[in-house]
């Protein structure tokens, strides 16, 4: 009997906490989230980047304004934002951080909203106009081999190509964290492509795609890579959470189900190459 009514009661005391969770979810007034003020094609303190117009999407479909909590997205982002809470407060800074990988291990993460892949990216009109597919570069000759010069990032898939295909001693190296916040990645490959200083690179789909579209129409060719043997380029992406925070969660999973074609209408005009699981291509809608 004490069985039955301890389990009883426990039941209650559950039930009551859910709905006074869920009746604080409701009175949400904002949504809160956690950005890089400097980082496109991402998110930037404009509001210009697609992780930003996303995040306005959802708030709208809220019915909630939108607030963020800016931090440089490196070392010590998820401690800093999604896990911090404010001064004298057991409120959190914010609460969605609009892009991670999928099963990232320092927040939960929903289901996909996209798939990129990474891509190889070089300024047209500079003698690289006739590499069509990444494995022209293998048929290169001694002496265009020996001119070429391709950036390439510590760990990153493009290193590994490089070296699997023998062409190693063309890369230049880049860091993919410097200690300054203010240089992004996407802005200083931009710079050396157009300066000269290199002719190639192998980027993430989103930096592709900001090139591309930061620039004149055909400024920049991209031709998105194709994981092969041992070398991955394809990856999906979502949004996260704090582990706890489930309905959160579920919440986020129906707006990307519910704004599924406007999300990848909004991926293609930021130019992103996109791919199914399989690693094709997505065509445009």
């Amino acid at each position: 009997m004490w069985v039955r009514d301890y389990r009883r009661k426990l039941a209650y005391v559950l039930a009551a906490l859910l709905i006074s969770f869920s009746s604080v979810r409701a009175e949400e007034k904002s949504f809160k989230v956690c950005a890089d003020p400097g980082n496109p094609p991402f998110s930037d303190a404009k509001g210009q980047g697609f992780e930003n117009k996303i995040a306005e999407m959802f708030a709208q479909e809220l019915g909630q304004k939108l607030e963020y909590t800016w931090f440089p997205q490196r070392l010590g982002f998820i401690r800093n934002t999604l896990k911090a809470k404010l001064p004298d407060s057991e409120e959190y800074k914010c609460d969605v951080v609009m892009g991670v990988p999928t099963g990232y291990e320092l927040a939960a993460t929903t289901q996909p909203y996209y798939r990129s892949t990474y891509a190889l990216i070089y300024k047209k009109g500079k003698g690289w106009d006739d590499i069509k597919s990444p494995d022209d570069l293998a048929h290169l000759s001694e002496d265009r081999r020996s001119k070429l010069r391709i950036a390439m990032f510590d760990g990153a898939p493009g290193t590994t190509w490089l070296l699997n295909h023998h062409l190693i001693q063309q890369g230049v190296p880049y860091q993919t964290m410097t200690a300054d916040a203010s240089i992004n990645t996407a802005q200083t490959l931009e710079r050396d492509l157009l300066d000269g200083k290199i002719d190639m690179v192998i980027v993430w789909g989103p930096i592709a795609g900001y090139l591309l579209t930061h620039n004149a129409p055909g400024t920049f060719e991209m031709i998105p890579m194709k994981s092969e043997n041992g070398v991955k380029f394809d990856f999906p992406m979502s949004m996260g959470v704090r582990f706890p925070d489930k309905e959160r969660k579920e919440q986020l999973e129906g707006l990307i189900q519910r704004n599924a074609d406007k999300i990848q209408t909004l991926l293609q005009e930021y130019k992103v190459p996109l791919v199914d699981k399989d690693g094709n291509p997505i065509p445009a809608k």
